[in-house]
């Protein structure tokens, strides 16, 4: 019997246990054909302060610690010599998900076995040229690499457009969801509603969810309720610099609008299912587009219709379970708005449809088992 080929998988995300999903997931979908090793920050410096490795006796992954300096930076820190060991401890293949501009990725590159195939993933769904010694990091980790990973179709037909990526054996995979934590229940939303004070019956409920900053359209959305003469209530979930402006515009509107910051990840569901449509009108920017829309795929694992602009990568996460709507344009969100207020049944099929994309597409058993698939593609490529 053939031993488990044994993948080691190396991020700085997996200092978070819920960002583990990915390699524990693999774990379980691979069991018995991969050993896998997932080799994390002891601590790691986020957005919001210091996070330690925290570890979860229920993970089907082999969890490796090793120390991160300068942290602060995500396109300067580097991993402690101790990563070297479990890179070349008989590993058969190396998934790097960090990006292959950083330096961490480079030094991830340089330290991983020349026999041994390097994978990595990357989010860059803009053509971007970058300084040194970043662009040199990205031209040698590409060289390295026996093959890539996009977390994006936009992502995987910008980069083909570089140097040496159409060289290198690549896939297009979509981020994952939990489709047990995010789920249908309709229980959850009532009562959600009810703690904001609203009635269990009413209006049917616009929802937002992400962070309030213009380029996801938080202006267009209050502008075209603003112009919707059908009855509606609004749920607004996220924070950020906007939120003045938000609480200003919900204040002329009284009790139609409710804004809800510091929501945690196991109270998000229940605000999704709290919504009949999540609208995600992200605006592109110069410097942004969108690069997947995780709110996207949560709300359709929530059976809940989504509305979205056709800013970078949001078309291709919608495919046919939701509605495309042209990006900076309020008078076609109202109309939008108005027909699937108005109708029932059309909300009952969207929610049927995304709940099914969800499934089918996102769910992160499918998500690892492409992961998977491309890794046997790679070993049997260079065999």
């Amino acid at each position: 019997m053939m031993r488990p080929r044994k993948l080691v998988t190396v991020s700085h995300s997996y200092v978070v246990t819920l960002n583990r999903r990915l390699a524990n997931e693999m774990a379980r979908v691979g069991a018995g054909r991969w050993d896998v090793t997932a080799v994390a920050p002891s601590s790691f410096h986020g957005d919001l302060g210091p996070l330690v490795l925290q570890r979860d006796p229920n993970e089907a992954v082999n969890l490796e610690a090793v120390p991160a300096w300068f942290s602060r930076s995500l396109h300067g820190f580097v991993y402690g010599p101790e990563v070297h060991a479990h890179l070349s401890r008989g590993a058969d293949l190396v998934h790097l998900w960090e990006e292959p501009y950083v330096l961490s990725g480079l030094e991830v590159a340089l330290m991983t076995p020349a026999h041994v195939p390097l994978v990595f993933c990357t989010f860059q769904n803009l053509a971007k040229r970058y300084p040194p010694p970043f662009a040199q990091a990205e031209r040698f980790v590409v060289r390295r690499a026996a093959g890539w990973i996009a977390w994006g179709q936009t992502v995987h037909d910008n980069l083909l457009a570089r140097p040496g990526y159409a060289q290198r054996p690549s896939r297009f995979i979509p981020v994952g969801v939990d489709v047990e934590h995010f789920r249908p229940d309709p229980e959850a939303g009532r009562a959600f509603r009810e703690r904001l004070g609203w009635k269990a019956e009413g209006p049917p409920v616009v929802g937002f969810l992400g962070r309030f900053v213009p380029e996801k359209g938080l202006r267009l959305l209050m502008d075209a309720l603003n112009n919707l003469s059908t009855p509606w209530r609004a749920l607004f979930v996220g924070g950020g610099p906007l939120e003045a402006e938000l609480r200003g515009w919900a204040d002329f509107h009284e009790d139609r609008v409710r804004i809800v910051t510091g929501v945690k990840h196991a109270q998000v569901p229940h605000a999704l299912n709290a919504m009949d449509v999540l609208c995600a009108p992200s605006e592109t920017t110069p410097a942004w587009k969108e690069q997947f829309g995780r709110m996207l795929v949560e709300a359709f694992a929530c059976g809940v219709p989504v509305f979205a602009s056709d800013s970078g990568e949001i078309p291709h996460t919608v495919g046919d379970a939701g509605r495309i709507l042209p990006e900076g344009y309020s008078p076609a969100w109202t109309t939008a708005l108005a027909e699937l207020l108005e109708s029932p049944a059309r909300r009952q099929e969207m929610s049927t449809r995304g709940r099914e994309r969800a499934v089918s597409r996102f769910a992160w058993p499918v998500v690892a088992k492409a992961h998977l698939d491309f890794f046997e593609q790679v070993l049997q490529r260079g065999a």
